[in-house]
């Protein structure tokens, strides 16, 4: 049975991001036992959101700074804390379990963490952990977009990248576990980006490595082509952006499985079908990551808004030019939050929780 120190941790793990909740069968502490020593789980208890010193936390915890420090820089390498370094000095904060430690695991993944983490996608992750919305948020394909519109930077893609001065690459997180599982798609894999103190934990850590904004588009194009989903971080200034297929990636998965996936991402784009130039070739169906399209008994292709993320894939490869992007009428648009920050707390307001360390909430209750 694991031990109690570990219904902490998922308690505390549960209060951040989109949550991590419980289960019947208990593979949640599965998953926290194959990741943390007890110590580890019981340090994390110590730790918040915010990047602290060695010193800090060892103040807070009790414990000799040495020991933590040393113990910090474990749990980095185990992809369970986020740390910045400047120079000499680091400083370390907890992360939730997405995005957070999950997406850590990418070099260190083997089938026995595969396997657990699909089990609690199926049986709670995958439905209960967007209940307030995805963390990342839907950015059009580039040549889908009329630019005769305002665009915000921060909804298009290429400046997004051209904005980054720092920039790192990674293999897609889901598309590796999936290949655990023998479930992958045939899509590019080094297709996940990391900006800024991001792109630097990335490659200090060996999971990613340094490319250049030119180097960077030119993935993008590859992307497109593949007909993936871009997908930046819930906020205006978006510590990285992922681009996803419907097959792997537990985002996409999730949204999916919603009866109206229009509503759980920031998006303010739809597509739209001229009736009269649609041609019933099918080919959009088959673009399409949400099944929102579908060729009707009419012969005419039909979009299912409530469905529809407004990701104009199926417009970039409609041969007939019958499909376009059209902006969400101004009631309908949400513009994400300036930062992952901001994000981070309205969500956890949103979800009713807290992102004070429960021991200190608590230990001021008693």
């Amino acid at each position: 049975m694991p031990g109690q120190v570990y219904h902490d941790l998922r308690e505390q793990m549960d209060q951040y991001s989109v949550g991590f909740p419980s289960t019947e069968s208990g593979v949640e502490l599965k998953i926290l036992e194959k990741l943390f020593s007890e110590e580890e789980a019981a340090l994390y208890l110590d730790l918040s959101l915010m990047l602290e010193t060695p010193e800090t936390v060892a103040t807070r915890s009790g414990r000799e700074p040495g020991e933590v420090a040393a113990m910090l820089e474990r749990m980095v390498d185990k992809g369970l804390i986020f740390r910045v370094k400047k120079g000499e000095s680091a400083k370390y904060g907890a992360v939730p379990f997405v995005v957070g430690s999950f997406e850590f695991q990418l070099k260190g993944m083997d089938r026995e963490f595969a396997d657990l983490f699909e089990q609690y996608f199926t049986e709670a992750f995958g439905s209960q952990g967007i209940a307030q919305g995805a963390p990342m948020r839907t950015v059009p394909v580039n040549k889908a977009i009329n630019h005769s519109w305002p665009v915000a930077p921060y909804e298009d893609i290429r400046e997004i990248i051209k904005s980054k001065a720092e920039i790192s690459v990674a293999d897609c997180v889901c598309r590796v576990q999936q290949g655990l599982l023998n479930k992958a798609c045939d899509s590019p894999l080094e297709v996940c980006f990391q900006f800024g103190s991001h792109a630097h934990f990335y490659v200090d850590k060996g999971m990613g490595r340094y490319v250049t904004q030119e180097e960077a588009l030119g993935i993008i194009d590859k992307c497109e082509e593949a007909g993936l989903v871009s997908q930046p971080f819930v906020a205006q200034d978006a510590g990285g952006l992922c681009n996803c297929c419907g097959d792997c990636c537990g985002i996409l998965r999730s949204i999916k499985m919603h009866p109206k996936p229009s509503e759980m991402v920031y998006t303010n784009y739809f597509a739209e079908v001229d009736a009269d130039a649609c041609s019933a070739c099918g080919t959009c169906t088959d673009r399409c990551q949400m099944e929102a399209i579908v060729v009707g008994s009419d012969d005419v292709a039909e979009v299912d808004r409530d469905r529809c993320i407004g990701c104009g894939l199926c417009v970039t490869t409609c041969p007939s030019e019958a499909l376009s992007l059209r902006q969400k009428p101004e009631a309908e648009r949400r513009d994400p939050p300036a930062t992952g920050k901001d994000y981070i707390m309205g969500l956890a307001s949103a979800r009713g929780t807290s992102l004070i360390p429960l021991s200190v909430v608590k230990g001021k209750q008693a």
